[in-house]
């Protein structure tokens, strides 16, 4: 094999999916946007997301921030030298992350030292497969860290909440399954897809699961009982009105597949792989002697680039929705060092618009305040929960290529201090955060403010220029960034009444849940 052409092609395999959803994906985004109820905060969101797509086609650059853990599925013929492939794709990825495709995420796990790279013990994933085929098929998805958090194995029989008892046959998998979206809920960036793995241990189910996700959106389940179970879970998962975003609304399930392997007696799982909207997997069929691209997967059937003209059409429906959704004039625009009388009239449902300052600030930030002092003034400021992908031009100045929302509830032990700390007034993430936060921003006056996850061209747009960084030892998605920012829209979700959208969605989307208690399956 021509090593040095099958780098070449890795490479543009790993550009195309962090820049380009495949046509499956965009099918199914297209339908749910069709579906949605006009002038309601869902529709904004998949607005923005149909938006966001052409965005990221356009400038070549990243859908969403978040990398997540690179994973390649790779069949190769017999004889094929795979330690040279693995070398190739490392280097890769390597120069894809320096060209800005991809943000540098992985980390030592006992050090928390960024490598820069994407490379480091066991990234990327790399699993091979021999087949008897005379192509290589390689195949990459882009798991953000928001989705992969809300994976769940289930260990039956077991209690869920809202469904009882779930047993080892097929409505317990039922039940399992309709629960793992119920507890999503908006956090990992829905409407969401899920690939389920039946059977195997706890390692190898979690596989079947993820290997799921490979299938496209649009195949049907060779197996009559497993296809039975897909297609009750998109007919009634939909039903739990959590919406896009954790919204609420119509849309909360983009696609659902299912694997079932062997398994001993003793144990009985059911796994669960959360996949966000930005549903970044492609694929190429390689010549094993040439190294070349022979061929692209997931790109057939109907043609639904995101055109120009839809993404105009986007930008209308976004504006309707934001006058439907927020105040009766426009959005509310604010500019910090904001008020607590400005933020003690905001309420949940309001959009907003930021235009000024702002600051980035992830997981290690806020384990860093907790413990010492801000190396900027904090009083009256925004805080953004976003690792972006960041360049440095020639004249090293710095410039945001990618800069969507990352999950906020991760920051929970630490969010309410660190506003009444620094006197921070509103903090922007997705997902929305729990119960010690909503009371902090209660008695602070403060406000949480969600953004459309996975939408991070739509928001790198609205950063005008950066104007500096600390704490870079942290590394570049960790690190604070001082953003100058312009018609930066996100929706209240908790104000400082003691308000919250995302717990008043998680109680009714119970209830809901509630009704699929009952046998399906005899």
């Amino acid at each position: 094999m021509n090593i040095d052409k099958f780098q070449e092609s890795m490479y543009k395999l790993i550009v195309e999916t962090s820049t380009k959803l495949p046509k499956d994906v965009r099918r199914a985004i297209k339908s749910a946007k069709e579906q949605e109820s006009a002038g309601t905060r869902s529709a904004m969101s998949l607005a923005t997301i149909t938006n966001n797509i052409k965005m990221a086609d356009d400038n070549v650059s990243p859908i969403c921030q978040d990398t997540g853990l690179p994973t390649f599925k790779i069949k190769v013929p017999v004889g094929a030298n795979q330690l040279e492939m693995k070398a190739a794709i490392q280097k890769a990825i390597a120069l894809a992350t320096k060209d800005g495709k991809l943000r540098p995420n992985s980390v030592d796990s006992l050090s928390g030292d960024n490598s820069g790279d994407n490379l480091g013990g066991g990234t990327p994933v790399i699993k091979f497969d021999q087949w008897e085929k005379d192509y290589i098929d390689a195949r990459l998805i882009l798991k953000g860290g928001g989705c992969e958090n809300k994976n769940i194995q289930y260990s039956l029989p077991c209690e869920l909440e809202g469904l009882g008892r779930a047993g080892r046959d097929l409505d317990g998998i039922r039940k399992c399954i309709m629960h793992s979206v119920y507890q999503a809920q908006g956090q990992g960036c829905s409407a969401g897809f899920i690939g389920v793995g039946i059977g195997g241990d706890r390692s190898s189910g979690y596989d079947l699961a993820k290997e799921q996700l490979f299938r496209s959106n649009d195949d049907v389940n060779s197996n009559e009982e497993l296809r039975k179970l897909e297609d009750y879970v998109m007919a009634n998962a939909n039903e739990l009105g959590i919406g896009t975003m954790g919204f609420g609304g119509e849309t909360t399930l983009l696609g659902c597949k299912v694997g079932v392997m062997n398994r001993i007696p003793a144990s009985f799982f059911v796994s669960v792989a959360y996949n966000c909207w930005a549903f970044r997997r492609l694929g190429v069929q390689v010549n094993p002697e040439t190294g070349e691209i022979q061929d692209w997967f997931y790109q057939e059937g109907e043609n639904v680039d995101f055109a120009e003209q839809e993404k105009k059409q986007a930008e209308v429906e976004i504006a309707a929705s934001v006058e439907a959704t927020g105040t009766v004039e426009e959005a509310i625009t604010l500019t910090a060092p904001i008020t607590e009388e400005e933020i003690r009239q905001l309420k949940v449902g309001d959009v907003v618009k930021i235009t000024g300052r702002m600051y980035t600030g992830r997981d290690a930030i806020h384990k860093y305040l907790m413990d010492n002092d801000a190396p900027v003034d904090l009083d009256g400021q925004v805080i953004y929960h976003c690792g972006p992908v960041m360049l440095k031009d020639d004249e090293g100045n710095w410039h945001v290529k990618a800069a969507g929302p990352t999950t906020s509830i991760r920051e929970e032990p630490y969010q309410g201090d660190i506003m009444k700390k620094f006197g921070i007034r509103a903090v922007i993430g997705k997902g929305g955060m729990g119960a010690k936060t909503l009371a902090a921003l209660k008695d602070h006056g403060g406000v949480y403010l969600n953004a459309i996850g996975g939408a991070a061209q739509y928001y790198a747009e609205c950063v005008k220029s950066v104007d500096g960084v600390d704490l870079m030892n942290f590394g570049i998605p960790e690190a604070m960034w001082h953003l100058q920012v312009e018609g930066f829209t996100a929706v209240v979700t908790m104000d400082s009444h003691g308000n919250s959208l995302h717990e008043d969605v998680e109680k009714s989307s119970l209830e809901k849940l509630a009704k699929f208690k009952e046998p399906v399956f005899k």
